[in-house]
C-alpha cells in the first residue's frame, strides 16, 4: 500500500516547524496514528507530531519503533490497528527506493562486511554495538538526530559523538530530492500476476521457476503460489505466501513449502520448505524485484532471489553454466527462459566474442541447449549471453586457469545446542577466482567464476588442551556445518577448509580456501529473543498472542 500524502506538495509554502525545530515536518495524518501517539507525541494545527513528522524510516523501523512503544510505554494495540499504524508510517513516512536500496542487506539479515561502504565515523560509534545500516535506515532532521543521541546517552550512558550526529545529518536527512519525488507520485505499480524468479541457495546451486501474485484481503496485501527448479538435479520446490508491500516498494511477507517432507517427521533444519521470512525491493517502475527469503534460529538460512515481471515476449532468465575454459570444445549450455520459439538457429544465440555456437542441440518453449567451443585466444572476462533482443547480462565467466578459491561465507558465527535452544548451522560454499587485469589476487578486479568441486574440512584452533573436535562440531561432505548439540559453555574458532579436486596452484600445490567460524553458546536470552519474534508476527499478521 501506498499513501502519497496529499499535504507534501504544500511542505514548502506552510512553516510546518516544531519545538525547536528548524526544518519542515511531515504532517501525520492518519486518525489511528494521531489517537494512538498525540498523548506522548504532541500534534499542532498542522498535524506536525513531535518527533514522528521528522522521522522517516523502513516498515522494521517503525515495526521496532512500534514495539518499544508496545514494551515500555505500555500502548494499547490490537493486530489490526498495529499493521494499519506500520503500513501507514512506511508509506508516509517511509524511504524512497533509491534511499532503502543500499540498506536491503540489514533487513534480508544477510552477513555483511560494512568496512569500506561506510563512513568510518559511524563504523566506530554506529557500529560498535550493531550494523551501521540500522542507524542509516532512518531519516531524521539535525535536530531529531541529536534529540536521537542524547536518548542514547540517557539509556546506554554512551556519550555522544557529535562528529557522527553532523555525518548523519547529512548522509541520513529527512528531506532528499528522492524522497520528495517519490512521495508526490500516486500512480503505484500493480503487483499481481506472474512473475520470473531465479534464485540462488548457498550449497545447492541455482533455482528457476514462477510466481503468481494475487490481491489479498486488503489493499496491498497479496497471496502468492512459487514453483522453483532446480538446475543441478531438477529438484522442484513449491511455496505458497502471505505478504504485504509498503509504500510501493518494500516487500515483507511469510512463505513456506507445500512439498511433503522427504523423510516424515525428521525435518532438517536446512529444508527448503521451512517457514521463511521474505524480504524484497521492487523497483519504481514495479517491473524487477530483488531480497532474501530465511529462515532459523539466526537467519543463517535462505533464497537469494531476483524476479522480473513476465510478457508475452520471449526472455532469457538463467544459464546452468557460469563459466568457461579458453581452448575447450563441445560444451554443453543450458538457457532457460519464457515464451522461447521452439524452433531456434544457431545465429539466434550469441556468448559474445571468442565463443562460437556450434549447433541447437534442442530447444522448447522454456529451454535452449546449445553447443559452445571458446577459442584459444579468447580474453578472459564476463561475457553477455543474447537470444535475439533478450540478454543475460554478464551471466558468462571465461577463463584461462583457476588461481583461487573463496570460501563464502568467509567470516560467521554458529552455535551450539542445550536443551530448550536451537543450535545455529552454517552452509558454506567454495567459489573459484581468476586474478583480474592487475595480476593480483583477491582484489575488485578478480573474476569469479562460481562453485568449484572441493573437498570439505575443518580446523580448531586456540583449542583447549585435551578438547576433541567432537565437542565443537562437523562439516559434511557438501560444506554444511553442524555444531555439537550439546554446548561446551566455551567460544571455539575454527577454520571450515575447501580443497579443490580438479585444479591447483601453478607450482602444482592444493588450491585451498578456508572460511572462520566462530562457534559459539546458544542464546541464552532465549525467553526475550521469543518475546520479540512473537510480537514481531503479532504485528505482522496477528498470529502470536503478546
Amino acid at each position: 500500500m501506498r499513501v502519497a500524502n496529499p499535504l507534501i506538495p504544500l511542505l514548502l509554502a506552510i512553516p510546518f516547524l516544531s519545538l525547536g525545530q528548524s526544518e519542515q515536518g511531515i504532517p501525520v495524518t492518519d486518525p489511528l496514528v494521531v489517537s494512538k501517539c498525540a498523548s506522548c507525541h504532541p500534534v499542532d494545527d498542522h498535524a506536525i507530531m513531535q518527533r514522528i513528522s521528522f522521522e522517516r524510516s523502513t516498515p522494521e523501523g517503525w515495526e521496532e519503533a512500534l514495539k518499544r512503544m508496545i514494551r515500555a510505554n505500555r500502548v494499547t494495540l490490537t493486530p489490526p490497528e498495529a499493521r494499519a499504524i506500520v503500513k501507514y508510517l512506511s508509506a508516509a513516512h517511509g524511504l524512497a527506493p533509491q534511499e532503502s536500496k543500499p540498506i536491503m542487506y540489514y533487513v534480508e539479515r544477510r552477513i555483511h562486511d560494512e568496512t569500506g561502504s561506510i563512513d568510518d565515523t559511524l563504523l566506530d560509534s554506529c557500529a560498535k554495538c550493531h550494523a551501521a545500516a540500522r542507524e542509516l535506515s532512518w531519516r531524521r532532521s539535525a535536530a531529531e538526530w541529536k534529540e536521537f543521541s542524547e536518548a542514547h546517552l540517557q539509556h546506554y550512558k554512551l556519550p555522544v559523538n557529535e562528529s557522527a550526529v553532523a555525518l548523519l545529518s547529512k548522509l541520513a536527512p529527512l528531506h532528499t530530492p528522492e524522497w520528495e519525488a517519490w512521495s508526490a507520485k500516486h500512480d503505484t505499480p500493480s503487483l499481481t500476476g506472474r512473475w520470473l524468479v531465479t534464485a540462488h541457495v548457498q550449497g545447492r546451486g541455482q533455482y528457476v521457476g514462477e510466481m503468481e501474485v494475487q490481491p489479498g484481503a486488503a489493499d496491498g496485501e497479496f497471496t502468492t503460489r512459487v514453483t522453483l527448479r532446480s538446475l543441478r538435479d531438477g529438484a522442484t520446490v513449491l511455496r505458497t505466501g502471505r505478504n504485504v508491500v509498503y509504500d510501493g516498494h518494500e516487500w515483507r511477507g511469510r512463505s513456506k513449502g507445500s512439498n511433503p517432507p522427504l523423510v516424515p517427521g525428521a525435518v532438517p533444519p536446512d529444508d527448503l520448505g521451512s517457514e521463511a521470512r521474505e524480504v524484497m525491493w521492487f523497483s519504481p517502475d514495479g517491473a524487477t524485484a530483488e531480497g532474501r527469503w530465511y529462515w532459523g534460529q539466526y537467519q543463517e538460512f535462505g533464497f537469494d532471489v531476483k524476479m522480473q515481471r513476465a510478457s508475452s515476449a520471449p526472455a532469457l532468465i538463467a544459464s546452468d553454466t557460469l563459466s568457461l575454459k579458453t581452448a575447450s570444445r563441445g560444451n554443453r549450455v543450458r538457457l532457460i527462459g519464457d515464451h522461447l520459439p521452439t524452433s531456434v538457429k544457431s545465429s539466434d544465440v550469441s556468448f559474445g566474442p571468442g565463443l562460437t555456437v556450434k549447433r541447437i542441440i534442442s530447444s522448447s518453449p522454456t529451454e535452449i541447449v546449445a553447443e559452445i567451443d571458446v577459442a584459444a585466444d579468447a580474453s578472459p572476462g564476463k561475457r553477455d549471453i543474447s537470444f535475439r533482443t533478450s540478454t543475460l547480462a554478464g551471466a558468462l565467466a571465461i577463463y584461462d586457469r583457476v588461481d583461487y578459491v573463496r570460501v563464502t561465507p568467509e567470516s560467521s558465527l554458529a552455535a551450539f545446542g542445550a536443551p530448550g535452544f536451537t543450535r545455529g548451522y552454517q552452509q558454506f560454499e567454495a567459489v573459484g577466482f581468476q586474478r583480474g587485469p592487475d595480476g593480483k589476487s583477491h582484489t575488485a578486479d578478480d573474476l569469479e567464476l562460481g562453485p568449484v568441486d572441493v573437498t570439505w574440512s575443518m580446523e580448531v584452533f586456540y583449542e583447549v588442551e585435551g578438547a576433541k573436535r567432537e565437542i565443537v562440531g562437523d562439516v559434511s561432505n557438501n560444506g554444511f556445518f553442524t555444531p555439537a548439540e550439546t554446548s561446551p559453555n566455551i567460544n571455539y574458532d575454527i577454520w571450515v577448509i575447501a580443497t579443490a579436486k580438479n585444479d591447483k596452484k601453478m607450482n602444482g600445490d592444493p588450491l585451498v580456501g578456508k572460511g572462520y567460524v566462530v562457534v559459539t553458546v546458544p542464546f541464552y536470552m532465549f525467553e526475550g529473543r521469543r518475546y520479540v519474534r512473537d510480537l514481531d508476527r503479532w504485528i505482522e499478521d496477528g498470529s502470536a498472542t503478546r
